[in-house]
């Protein structure tokens, strides 16, 4: 499954052994090289080893601070994103990332111990209890609370909210087909806190800039899952690219034209202008070079082309960001 599965939750397969596998995180990372011992293990239930998963999960949230100022440059003549909130964001997406994972990893401990990539971790190698990554989710959880404490009524009621989706994620490659479709909704849910920590409420525009989102994530999780098919198949995990089969390709494509077309909806509705249609149109074109990649995709290039996914997002972060400079100019 995906740096982003992996992030809030799925695992790799059991059939491979631990060489033949790409790891969860790049050998030397600072968290072994340079972490103390005692909290090596905590910090790798967080994913402070792979921050991908936290980038994916922050990059809504900055789109929707973009697009809130731009929908606010028409009117106050607010020319810049609200940086404090974005910088609260980014403190939320590590920490709520790291209690996602957490979370995860003692929901699915007892799989985890027969999966050649997932055996490793802190909880079935036994370097932490079930007992102290507890304790440490619930030191993450109020961080986390302390963030969204920062916002407006409406904004802490809609953050929390949130948490339902999460919650039940862990458990939906057990039933469903898609589980990135729950992926999406907990992913995404930074489109919609974004803009409501600025106007107290929600509209069309933030709406559509969710599903954007959630189309994106659908589209770039199940890139992720193509290294992972057979394995996943062997150990009975659900996952978009064993639904989609020989149509991944195309089902990814689509997922990516949708969001495209989400985002440059929304980023209209919200008065969005040539930086912010540049900044969709570059997005659009980063997913679609993507999506022609993937033919014989080896897993390898797989967890390259979802990494990418940092890149494509910051890129349309940069033309809803950006674009309300121009609108204040105006």
């Amino acid at each position: 499954m995906s740096e982003a599965r992996d992030a809030s939750g799925a695992r790799p397969g059991a059939g491979a052994t631990a060489d033949a596998i790409l790891p969860d995180a790049r050998r030397g990372n600072w968290v072994d090289s340079r972490a103390p011992a005692g909290l090596r293990p905590y910090f790798k239930l967080t994913r402070l080893d792979r921050p991908i998963g936290s980038w994916l999960l922050l990059l809504p949230c900055w789109w929707a601070s973009g697009l809130a100022a731009t929908a606010m440059a028409g009117s106050t003549g607010s020319v810049l994103p609200n940086l404090w909130h974005m910088a609260l964001c980014a403190v939320g997406a590590v920490t709520m990332r790291g209690a996602g994972c957490t979370f995860n990893d003692i929901v699915d401990r007892d799989l985890d111990r027969h999966v050649a990539r997932t055996r490793g971790r802190p909880l079935p190698a036994g370097e932490v209890t079930v007992f102290q990554a507890t304790a440490w989710l619930g030191l993450l959880c109020m961080i986390g609370l302390a963030v969204l404490l920062q916002f407006n009524l409406f904004t802490i009621v809609l953050g929390a909210s949130s948490l339902l989706v999460v919650a039940i994620y862990p458990f939906m490659k057990r039933v469903t087909g898609m589980p990135q479709a729950v992926l999406g909704l907990a992913f995404s849910w930074g489109a919609l806190v974004g803009w409501s920590a600025v106007f107290g409420s929600l509209s069309a525009a933030p709406v559509l800039l969710y599903a954007a989102a959630v189309f994106w994530t659908i589209g770039y999780d199940t890139i992720y899952a193509l290294q992972d098919i057979e394995d996943d198949a062997v150990i009975g995990i659900r996952s978009s690219a064993r639904t989609f089969g020989g149509h991944a390709k195309a089902a990814i494509g689509v997922c990516y034209a949708a969001a495209a077309g989400l985002a440059a909806l929304a980023a209209l509705l919200a008065g969005g202008g040539a930086v912010a249609m540049l900044g969709v149109a570059l997005f659009a074109g980063h997913l679609a070079w993507q999506v022609a990649r993937l033919g014989g995709v080896t897993p390898q290039r797989a967890l390259a082309l979802f990494k990418s996914n940092r890149d494509a997002g910051l890129i349309l972060a940069a033309g809803l960001c950006l674009d309300p400079l121009v609108n204040g100019w105006r």
